[in-house]
């Protein structure tokens, strides 16, 4: 939307034009640049033409003196034949850069100083052709910059009109935006009519056939009018907004509408068959010829503007050429109507036509608007044309309704904005956007909505209204408060983060599977718990909630081998439901839910490579996969013991201790019933823990451990003891009877077989003693080792190997 600064400076008093520009962007209407059409003339003034003679060696030139405003003549050498004395010309002054690149310098000309350049329109940029000097208005005075003299005097402003503020696709709109955001006065124009020879309703007759898409019309009828070219201040004023002038009646349509933002149409009353005016809906491939002299075929979805006849308008987009207004025009009728925005829109599309008049109707024009600006119109009319104004007006305007109203709490302001913002200064901007309070309360208040403004439904509203005029700029940066009081990151984020690390570090990936799974996949794996059975289950793969996340694991690995996959290492985190046979009554949930990690490893441990065997996974991969967890989190004393259970296979199982004794799960080897039941590979090997107990017993925050200032004693110890003695039972008895004095006991040998006795094996240790308050002796250590050896001899029944 271009804004004519000069043009806006008629409502409002204007700050310097950057000052304004600033401004209005920070109210939310964008200014996208700035145009100063009279830029380019600076040096070219007024100047009187005051004595010509013949140059003395040049029939074509002339040798001429004028009055620039100067103490004195100048000499100017001229070209051109167009002129006679005492004309008011243009003259580009000596050091003047004209739009065309030419620098005006004092020269002698076929022997004759010239001090100056008397211009064409060309020349200046003002048009493409030229027949010789541009002719001045003889009224002008001389030494009168040409940008002044010629209107160019102005800034014109590119406003980026967002599609909700239609109101602001007007010099009334913007200026009332420029009062509100500098405090001044708004002065809105007044039309006053002179009214004579009978009445409207004698004249024109209006009928609306469907007021839902035109829900007002009015008409007014200018009679005797002598249709010829506007002033120059109009059609400078059109010419700054990019509108081409055409003739005095037209031109003040398309003036009122940049003034307005209500798009009006002028019809020749002497082509209107009945003198009616008929709102309806097109005919079906009834035709008009619009006046950008294309024939086009309406849509029974078309509003079309009628006389008795035919259609002369395509409602809110374009008129006909039937009844344009031309040089013979002597009645006309202005239209002024409002139009659904939607039905605007469609018939747009359809026709290809955006126009000055689409532009608006689409985004939702001022109900309110339409009797003022016709009543402007047709003042302007009058008065360029001489015409008469026909007495009132015709304004059809079924099932009024009354403007929106919307509430303001003003305790809201400071809560939303996060700024305390005055009560009186609320009212004040609110008022000075023309919200009319009706209603008021202790604390609230509420406001009748302009009509123009179709983008204020609610109270939120209210407040970005308060926002943007108050200024964003003041309104503090800070956090809001919910931000500023949330809790910190719970430590099992920060866990979970480290067992993701962990397991993808042991080269597992990991997968996300559904939590509904087939009951046959839970059934095989043996579990206790029963599962929650779904109502309305997808499918019967889907119809019960997992109560552990190994059945999607195996359907991955089923799926995976069935497209020849020769290695699978996965991992899951989630969730298993697990049915509560208490649950359901009071406030106690039907389900239990549990937090889980589960794991899955086979096939061939590093792909098929030419510098490796083809070596599989196996139990201690899996066993791997948990450690690395156990580590990654700094779990502390956890152990493997064997055990049995449903799903696992008896030789390769292990169940998963804390150092309290409870258990996290099972790691180990599928059991065969369990592989072939699910129609998978031998050799699957798997784990799953509860990850809320493996949680708590991390270690997050890692522990600080000095330097050791004293040197450890290295001693080995191999003992015979029973071979289905585990070594983590010999090791805890070693750490135990050795206190203090025993930093670690690491297990390097185990042997069976010649000379060991049967039903026995080997262990050997390394122990490696230190204290952290002194170099130990040898007899420190040995009277330690001794105690050791005796404490495994009497509780596990060994014996010192010889």
């Amino acid at each position: 939307m271009k804004i004519s600064v000069k043009w806006l400076g008629d409502y409002v008093a204007l700050p310097a034009v950057e000052e304004l520009a600033r401004k209005l962007t920070a109210a939310g209407l964008e200014i996208e640049g700035m145009e100063r059409p009279g830029e380019a003339l600076q040096g070219v003034v007024v100047a009187q033409i005051r004595e010509s003679v013949q140059h003395p060696n040049a029939d074509k030139l002339s040798v001429t003196q004028v009055d620039a405003g100067g103490p004195q003549l100048l000499q100017v050498v001229c070209g051109a034949k167009n002129f006679k004395v005492g004309d008011k010309v243009p003259l580009a002054t000596v050091g003047t850069k004209l739009p065309n690149g030419v620098e005006i310098k004092q020269a002698a000309l076929r022997g004759v100083d010239s001090h100056g350049m008397l211009c064409s329109s060309k020349e200046l940029g003002l048009s493409e052709e030229s027949s010789g000097l541009l002719i001045l208005p003889a009224g002008l005075k001389p030494g009168l910059p040409i940008a002044s003299a010629l209107g160019l005097d102005d800034v014109v402003l590119e406003v980026n009109v967002t599609p909700n503020r239609p109101d602001a696709l007007s010099h009334l709109g913007v200026a009332r935006e420029v009062g509100v955001v500098t405090g001044v006065a708004f002065r809105p124009p007044e039309p006053k009519l002179s009214e004579a020879g009978g009445a409207t309703a004698d004249k024109v007759k209006v009928r609306i056939e469907d007021p839902v898409r035109c829900p007002r019309y009015a008409a007014r009828v200018v009679e005797n009018v002598t249709i010829q070219p506007s002033p120059q201040w109009l059609q400078d004023r059109l010419k700054a907004c990019g509108v081409r002038a055409i003739n005095n009646v037209v031109d003040v349509t398309n003036y009122v509408n940049l003034e307005y933002g209500q798009p009006l149409h002028a019809f020749d009353l002497d082509k209107v068959a009945g003198q009616e005016i008929v709102i309806r809906c097109a005919r079906p491939g009834e035709k008009i010829r619009t006046l950008d002299g294309k024939e086009r075929t309406l849509d029974a979805d078309d509003l079309a503007i009628c006389d008795r006849d035919r259609a002369q308008a395509i409602a809110g987009v374009m008129g006909g050429a039937d009844s344009e207004v031309t040089g013979g025009t002597k009645r006309i009728v202005l239209e002024s109507a409002n139009f659904l925005a939607s039905s605007v829109r469609r018939s747009s599309k359809r026709h290809g036509l955006h126009t000055e008049a689409s532009h608006r109707f689409e985004r939702g024009a001022d109900l309110d608007a339409v009797g003022p600006a016709i009543d402007r119109a047709a003042q302007l009319i009058a008065e360029l044309s001489g015409g008469t104004v026909a007495s009132g007006r015709v304004d059809v305007y079924p099932g009024q309704k009354p403007a929106r109203r919307v509430t303001l709490r003003f305790a809201r302001v400071e809560k939303v904005l996060g700024t305390a913002v005055p009560e009186g200064e609320c009212r004040r901007i609110l008022g000075a956007l023309g919200f009319r309070g009706v209603e008021d309360g202790s604390a609230q208040a509420t406001f009748e909505v302009p009509r123009a403004r179709v983008d204020v439904e609610r109270e939120e509203d209210l407040l970005e209204e308060i926002a943007r005029v108050f200024g964003y700029d003041n309104i503090p940066a800070r956090l809001p408060r919910g931000v500023a009081e949330l809790a910190p990151e719970p430590p099992q984020a920060e866990a979970e983060r480290r067992l993701r690390q962990a397991l993808s570090g042991a080269g597992l990936n990991e997968v996300v599977n559904y939590s509904f799974v087939a009951p046959r996949n839970l059934e095989v794996l043996g579990g206790k718990d029963a599962p929650v059975v779904l109502v309305n289950p997808l499918s019967v793969e889907q119809s019960v909630m997992r109560t552990s996340l190994l059945p999607g694991l195996l359907e991955n690995l089923s799926r995976s081998v069935r497209h020849q996959v020769e290695r699978v290492a996965i991992h899951e985190t989630g969730r298993a439901y697990v049915r509560d046979p208490e649950g359901g009554q009071g406030q106690r949930p039907a389900t239990r839910e549990v937090s889980r990690v589960a794991g899955l490893v086979w096939g061939l441990r590093s792909g098929r490579t030419w510098t490796q065997k083809d070596a599989r996974m196996d139990f201690y991969d899996a066993k791997g996969a948990v450690e690395a967890v156990l580590h990654g989190l700094r779990v502390v004393g956890a152990r493997f013991e064997p055990a049995e259970a449903p799903a696992w296979h008896p030789r390769a199982c292990a169940q998963v201790l804390l150092a309290d004794g409870t258990v996290l799960g099972h790691v180990g080897e599928l059991h065969p019933r369990v592989t072939k039941a699910l129609e998978l590979p031998q050799g699957v090997f798997a784990f799953e823990l509860d990850t809320e107990p493996l949680y708590a017993a991390a270690q997050l925050a890692p522990a600080y451990h000095a330097l050791p200032r004293f040197p450890a004693v290295l001693r080995d110890l191999a003992v015979v003891v029973p071979v289905e003695l585990r070594n983590d039972e010999v090791r805890r008895v070693i750490l135990e009877v050795g206190g203090t004095l025993v930093e670690d006991a690491l297990i390097f040998d185990v042997y069976t077989g010649k000379p060991i006795p049967e039903g026995k094996k080997n262990l050997a240790y390394a122990i490696r003693y230190r204290s952290q308050e002194r170099t130990l002796t040898d007899g420190e250590v040995g009277e330690a080792h001794q105690r050791i050896i005796s404490e495994v001899n009497q509780r596990l029944g060994g014996a010192l190997r010889a």
